[in-house]
């Protein structure tokens, strides 16, 4: 037919599929001019193909279909003008999102970087000033098995996304002193998600900065033992008082990795130095 195009031939000079513009004919979004009645084919006059570019182009700007057919329904330059604007401001917004999703990214990033080294070697206790931090926490239930802190853990996470909160992409337990000195060490009582400090948001739990000592456990949840035995044994043995539970914050887990072999938890606790007698303390 004479200035017509047939789907074919329009799908190849726009580049899109056959399969999406019978799409955008069922939904009413771009329509063939003519349909031939004999075999059903779809033909579109060469007028079509500028409003096909302005569909194309506005998909790029991140409107979606609805918005597209809504709009060009009955457009001028007036109309176009306050979409595009309520547009950047979406796009601005998102931009501000990905740039938050990009830098948790790359804290998880550097942390398993940093971790990485410990598996080809034992890990060591370390004694550390630890920064003032937020995590966004969730009660884990009676009997504190591995299937309770799970469903703490997708509480937290399900919250967050729901609220849209900046948490970081890692999780974490809180596993009660008490419990590990009993050699309870995997019944957490708490779920958490380290967060952004935030006014106005419940389950929020702020860690202060002060001396703590951790050490990186390499190995599946259910070993970690030996990993609280160490920490003990080195508080001990350098009259380290521990003045907290326990935070474990996952460094390498189910999210990236398949072997529980590659797990790496990082065990802190919060501790003090012993208080010196008065005359050592004043002694020259």
């Amino acid at each position: 037919m004479d200035n017509f195009f047939s789907i074919g031939e329009l799908s190849r000079y726009q580049n899109i599929s056959k399969q999406t513009l019978i799409y955008y004919d069922r939904i009413g979004l771009f329509r063939p001019a003519y349909v031939d009645p004999d075999n059903g084919y779809r033909y579109y006059s060469a007028g079509q193909i500028d409003y096909l570019d302005t569909i194309l182009i506005m998909k790029k700007m991140g409107f979606s279909l609805r918005e597209i057919r809504e709009h060009m329904q009955h457009y001028t330059i007036d109309s176009s003008l306050a979409v595009l604007r309520r547009q950047l401001t979406v796009l601005e917004r998102q931009i501000g999102e990905l740039r938050l999703i990009q830098s948790r990214l790359l804290h998880r990033c550097t942390q398993m970087e940093n971790a990485k080294a410990c598996m080809d070697r034992e890990a060591g206790v370390v004694e550390e000033e630890a920064e003032a931090r937020c995590i966004l926490c969730h009660a884990v239930e009676a009997p504190y098995s591995l299937r309770e802190i799970s469903i703490a853990t997708k509480q937290c996470f399900a919250e967050a996304f729901q609220k849209n909160l900046p948490v970081f992409f890692q999780s974490g337990v809180i596993v009660p002193l008490q419990r590990i000195r009993d050699d309870r060490f995997t019944e957490a009582s708490a779920a958490f998600l380290p967060i952004e400090k935030l006014d106005g948001v419940s389950n929020l739990r702020q860690l202060p900065a002060g001396r703590c000592v951790s050490l990186l456990h390499v190995g599946d949840y259910l070993s970690i033992g030996r990993s609280y035995h160490k920490l003990l044994d080195y508080c001990a043995a350098h009259d380290l008082e521990i003045v907290s539970d326990s935070y474990e914050f996952c460094i390498n887990d189910y999210i990236t990795t398949y072997d529980e072999n590659e797990y790496i938890t990082k065990i802190m606790f919060y501790v003090k130095a012993p208080t010196l007698p008065e005359e050592q303390r004043t002694a020259p």
